[in-house]
């Protein structure tokens, strides 16, 4: 909950928002924001000064597709061990989830981190280990590590679902389904790539762009500095974030991204194909590509249907609608019976909105 003095701040940044006179439409692309969001009420809260926030395409399982997901439970039900992080293992498909192939008796196993799985195939030297590594800029570093050890386990593998931000922004824009005045860019993303990737996106699209931490003050900073550059006329990478994001990011992070990754053109969840939007190793760690090891395996994996029947978490990801507004939510869709990603990932706006939606804080009437 906010605290006292928390409570003053805000309604001060609120009064200073309310004081510009605005009608102003933000997007984020960031998970972690919509909780906050959410949990704190903060949406009623900027609506009654003038401003809507837009969820975006925020969490990485969600844009996941479900071709990728059905890639990992073919792997599985062929007799591949299939390590993943714990949102992953109940994404529905057409033909189960991660979770139901381990119930008929698959082996797929949760991890914590790509260290549990390395060190669960060397516990296992004549049987193939696949990681399957989701996320943005944020956790893909982290993949990159066992890749450049030497003792790299030879029965280890990596499938790569991750995702870059840059490409996924431009074609937001492109597709022109939203307004969008503003953007608050996700803070955990810039501590790992700096300031200069948003800088970069500012000369393609010349939009005011925030990036903003997740407490509830950084956003309504946020929120505030972006009207502010509208009211002035500037279209600027502001960092609200300065506590841990540093213009050059981390060096070291980065080069290590590079070294390991490049670049491919893929689908993301309720998206059309996005050049360059994805991550994939590069050739010389063919024998840890999950993609080049198992081909064989993945070569037969069954076509699936991108959403099931009714589910519109694409269009919740492209901020087109509310979760809310999903005819299933609450319905046919919920946490112990999700019909879509974002139903099922702690980050996911509608798993969001289902577990908070009905207990958002209000700590003084606006």
């Amino acid at each position: 909950m906010f605290k006292y003095r928390d409570e003053e701040t805000a309604r001060k940044i609120l009064d200073g928002i309310r004081a510009m006179d605005v009608d102003y439409k933000f997007m984020h692309i960031c998970g972690t924001h919509q909780d906050t969001i959410v949990r704190f009420g903060l949406e009623e809260m900027l609506n009654d000064v003038g401003v809507q926030i837009a969820q975006g395409p925020g969490c990485p399982v969600c844009v996941t597709t479900s071709h990728e997901v059905a890639d990992a439970i073919t792997l599985a039900r062929n007799g591949v061990t299939v390590t993943a992080f714990g949102d992953m293992m109940r994404v529905p498909t057409t033909i189960g989830s991660l979770f139901s192939a381990k119930t008929d008796g698959a082996d797929v196993r949760v991890v914590y981190s790509i260290d549990d799985a390395v060190s669960m195939a060397r516990q296992q030297p004549d049987k193939p280990l696949v990681f399957v590594g989701v996320g943005f800029e944020t956790t893909a570093p982290s993949t990159c590590v066992p890749l450049h050890r030497d003792d790299c386990p030879e029965n280890f593998s990596v499938y790569s679902c991750h995702r870059i931000c840059p490409p996924i922004l431009d074609t937001i824009f492109s597709l022109g389904e939203n307004r969008i005045d503003g953007i608050i860019q996700p803070g955990h993303v810039a501590v790992i790539t700096g300031t200069k990737m948003f800088e970069e996106f500012g000369k393609i699209r010349p939009v005011p762009q925030v990036i903003a931490g997740f407490e509830p003050l950084d956003l309504l900073m946020a929120v505030y500095m972006l009207c502010k550059q509208l009211k002035e006329g500037r279209h600027e990478v502001e960092n609200e974030y300065s506590r841990l994001v540093r213009p050059e990011g981390n060096p070291v992070a980065m080069k290590l991204m590079e070294e390991t990754y490049d670049p491919v053109d893929r689908h993301w969840r309720g998206f059309p194909l996005i050049p360059k939007s994805a991550l994939a190793l590069k050739p010389r760690f063919a024998d840890h590509d999950a993609t080049k090891v198992h081909e064989d395996i993945l070569r037969n994996t069954p076509e699936v249907d991108a959403e099931a029947k009714g589910c519109r978490c694409g269009d919740v990801l492209r901020g087109l609608i509310k979760s809310e507004e999903c005819p299933m939510f609450g319905k046919a869709c919920k946490p112990m019976n999700p019909m879509g990603p974002c139903m099922v990932s702690a980050e996911g706006n509608c798993s969001i909105a289902y577990r908070l939606g009905s207990k958002r804080l209000r700590t003084w009437q606006s």
